[in-house]
């Protein structure tokens, strides 16, 4: 019997008469408020459980030896697909130029190479064995050369190919050229340019002359530009992006940070990717000139921080203190508050009371 009294002395919640009870209505409506946002802070608490976080994470990136995805899919609404070349450079010296081979156009036909004969390349062979069956077989042999094509009705197989005409007739046709490249993981750039690419004196030249035009409009929408492959919550800030071109001739540059990302959702597996911001630039061309070549440049580099997210699940006790602080929070405010409005009634009561307030 000791003991059990001892155990009563230690009770924290003293139990009260209900004949001593008295229930107000203020009291009733603050229950049914406080119930309420106890019902739902309650519920989003238990979605939070339910569905994973994502925390985040800044290392330093160790990672040697690695590649780089870029994936691309932009529209030249002005340019047809036989003029527009695509670059990829870095500063390891790697190139990969004129990467598209045989585009198609708008209305679906494929550039045509149906020369069965060994014509000549016109100086520009590698070796006697060498032929140049057509006009852009030519083109590619003066390419690898470090030439440029001034005029191609000099040219056997651009003149009876009617290589400027065809020129003319797709004047007004776009193009829409999509896919993705495999570079090394270092600073770099690709860019979209009318003319085959060369390296003449160390530099970096696309030949113009062989178009014969004076002006080229590379207005273009990027649908789509990505480093590596897509995770949830990814956003890619030149998705969508337009540029109307109001000058004759003009080069945009855009000048892209990228930061190395591994995302691991809830069961663990690990996508390697990137995030990236950027920056624009637009300038005049002249043609002419290398330093402003017509195009669409898109110069690279790689941040030294990688970005790690990680899905994580909510633990239960953590889910479990949660309940306690919200109940217990909940029911101590709306205690204080019932208390503040009950004693304030009963002040201002007893003095109507007595005559001291009208």
């Amino acid at each position: 019997m000791q003991v059990i009294n001892r155990l009563r002395q230690l009770d924290a919640f003293p139990k009260i008469n209900e004949d001593f009870y008295s229930r107000t209505l203020s009291g009733g409506v603050i229950t049914l408020v406080s119930s309420i946002v106890m019902v739902l802070l309650f519920f989003s608490e238990f979605s939070l459980f339910l569905n994973p976080v994502t925390e985040s994470e800044l290392i330093v990136d160790t990672s040697r030896g690695e590649t780089l995805q870029i994936n691309f899919d932009v529209t030249f609404p002005a340019l047809a697909c036989s003029i527009l070349s695509l670059d990829a450079m870095d500063i390891s010296g790697e190139q990969h130029l004129d990467v598209i081979e045989n585009p198609l156009q708008r209305h679906g036909g494929r550039l045509e190479h149906n020369e069965t004969y060994c014509g000549s390349c016109f100086g520009a062979e590698s070796s006697d064995d060498d032929c140049c069956n057509s006009c852009e077989e030519v083109r590619e042999a003066y390419r690898k050369k470090g030439w440029a094509l001034t005029n191609p009705d000099l040219i056997d197989q651009c003149k009876r190919e009617g290589f400027l005409q065809k020129i003319k007739e797709e004047e007004g046709e776009g193009c829409n050229l999509y896919g993705s490249l495999e570079v090394n993981k270092v600073a770099g750039n690709f860019h979209f340019a009318p003319g085959k690419s060369f390296q003449h004196s160390n530099m970096h030249v696309h030949d113009l002359l062989a178009f014969q035009k004076e002006t080229f409009n590379v207005s273009h929408k990027i649908h789509k530009l990505s480093f590596g492959a897509h995770f949830p919550g990814v956003v890619n800030p030149l998705d969508g992006v337009e540029q109307g071109q109001q000058t004759s001739t003009g080069m945009y540059q855009y000048f892209l940070k990228v930061v190395p990302t591994v995302y691991t959702d809830i069961r663990g597996h690990k996508i390697l990717s990137n995030q990236f911001s950027v920056t624009e630039h637009f300038k005049a061309a002249e043609i002419g000139l290398t330093r402003s070549l017509p195009g669409v440049f898109f110069f690279y580099d790689l941040s030294p921080i990688k970005v790690q997210f990680t899905e994580q699940r909510t633990p239960f006790l953590h889910f479990l203190t949660n309940v306690c602080a919200i109940v217990g929070g909940v029911f101590t405010v709306s205690g204080i508050i019932d208390s503040f409005v009950y004693h304030g009634h009963r002040a201002i009561k007893k003095k109507i009371e007595i005559g001291k307030l009208s």
